[in-house]
């Protein structure tokens, strides 16, 4: 089993509980780490025998496309993504960085992380 990380992705994205936060929109940062077994591509060599992260950074732009009031949401609909497109992955973990959130103080983001496992 390998774990893939994909980190620090930047978006601009328009999520928030707030209507000037979803009209404005800010900048985010995504962390998503999965578990895959990667057996066959370490002899093979072959991209098509391990998941591409190309095809899941596209996944998750796609999901950063979509307003959603919490951070929650966005990062749940990552984890679905992913886990619905690659059977194989058998654990996807997203975290979701808001950067300067506007909660009245200084501070660089807040941020929600969930993991998710088959059964």
């Amino acid at each position: 089993m390998a774990e893939i990380r994909i980190n620090k992705m930047s978006f601009f994205a328009h999520h928030g509980c707030f209507e000037e936060e979803r009209k404005i929109g800010t900048n985010f940062i995504v962390d998503c780490e999965f578990e895959v077994d990667t057996s066959l591509a370490e002899e093979s060599d072959n991209i098509n025998d391990t998941v591409n992260y190309l095809d899941v950074y596209q996944l998750i732009k796609k999901e950063m496309e979509i307003p959603s009031h919490l951070l929650e949401h966005v990062a749940k609909r990552i984890i679905d993504a992913i886990l619905n497109k690659y059977p194989e992955i058998k654990r996807c973990k997203a975290r979701v960085h808001k950067m300067n959130p506007p909660l009245g103080g200084q501070m660089q983001s807040v941020s929600v992380c969930l993991e998710h496992s088959r059964s």
